[in-house]
């Protein structure tokens, strides 16, 4: 059955539920969810875990064995499912529903799905997840940009932190709907605010503090085509603690800007009008760095980026082999039009 997001801490107050599914594209609070459900687990004496990640290749005997199977110590057990693709195949689908219909004893089962289409969400394994009463459905939902101010005061609040409006609607600029940076930005916040009050100058204070290896600057830095000053930034933004999520939105972000305006302008746009058409749009500042990048590659060309920008994505949620950190660097290189030696 569903849980609303928004009820899940409650919920896990009570007795838990013998499997939770938590389905979504939003990295942050997908993961944010599945930590409560993990931390009401080992609160109530859960204290065995099992980890099953769904890959190529992947024995769904596993789950049916590990369902079966009694714990080493007798002692209560998480066992957590990824399936990274939301598509368990006809083996999968059937292993889940025979689970579903016999959940092992003294076992909480964690599923991660990513969002499932519409399509995917009428199929008999989904509907079972979905509609069971032995299951917990969570759908997490984005944030959309109208909601983002105020789920960042309620974040600002869960931090013991009070904002003015001009302040959040500065972080929510600043952030632009990515809310693993919004989140870090809060993390910033709590060390800088005075008596837990957030006003525009403290928020303009956090920027300048990270203004040394600034995400967008390296955006900045690739449009350029400066692959020394590229290398230096991803250096000091991975020694200061940046994720490599935060880079990875950014500079995806800005490669599916210039993926949409070359793909116009290659159907006969004129350019001035693909930049106003664009999400976010063009400003006139940046039109001459955006202009000289778009140079750089044909339409065909910022596909491929996008792919490979798809590629580092699942490498940093361990669904490809790889390092993610390797991957930004060549992305970098690649958006500035110049290749050094690594």
């Amino acid at each position: 059955m569903k849980l609303p997001p928004a009820q899940l801490a409650k919920h896990l107050q009570g007795s838990l539920a013998p499997i939770y599914v938590v389905s979504g594209d939003e990295h942050l609070l997908c993961q944010e969810a599945c930590d409560a459900i993990r931390a009401a687990c080992r609160q109530q004496d859960f204290s065995e875990r099992q980890v099953l990640n769904v890959e190529t290749g992947f024995d769904w005997g596993l789950l049916i064995e590990a369902g079966a199977s009694l714990s080493l110590f007798a002692e209560k057990r998480l066992l957590e499912l990824r399936i990274p693709n939301g598509k368990p195949g006809d083996k999968g689908a059937a292993a889940l529903i025979d689970y579903l219909a016999r959940p092992a004893e003294d076992t909480v089962l964690l599923i991660s799905l990513p969002k499932l289409d519409g399509n995917t969400q009428k199929t008999k394994w989904a509907k079972a997840l979905i509609d069971g009463k032995q299951a917990q459905f969570l759908q997490i939902w984005p944030v959309d940009a109208q909601q983002l101010p105020q789920w960042i005061r309620q974040r600002l609040a869960q931090a013991g932190l009070a904002a003015d409006q001009e302040a959040v609607e500065l972080i929510a600029a600043r952030v632009e709907g990515n809310l693993l940076a919004a989140a870090q930005e809060i993390e910033k916040l709590k060390l800088l605010a005075e008596a837990g009050q957030v006003t525009t100058e403290t928020v303009q204070a956090a920027v300048a503090d990270s203004a040394r290896y600034d995400v967008f600057g390296l955006i900045d830095a690739a449009l350029l085509g400066q692959p020394e000053h590229i290398l230096q930034m991803l250096a000091g933004l991975r020694g200061e603690g940046v994720e490599a999520p935060v880079i990875l939105w950014a500079v995806a972000r800005e490669v599916r800007q210039l993926a949409n305006i070359a793909q116009q302008y290659s159907q006969g746009v004129p350019l001035d009008r693909a930049f106003s058409q664009a999400r976010p749009p063009v400003w006139d500042k940046r039109k001459p760095l955006v202009s000289k990048a778009l140079q750089r590659h044909d339409a065909a060309g910022w596909q491929r980026l996008l792919m490979d920008a798809q590629r580092i994505d699942e490498q940093i949620k361990g669904q490809a082999e790889g390092d993610p950190w390797v991957g930004l660097t060549d992305l970098c290189l690649q958006l500035s039009g110049r290749q050094i030696r690594l």
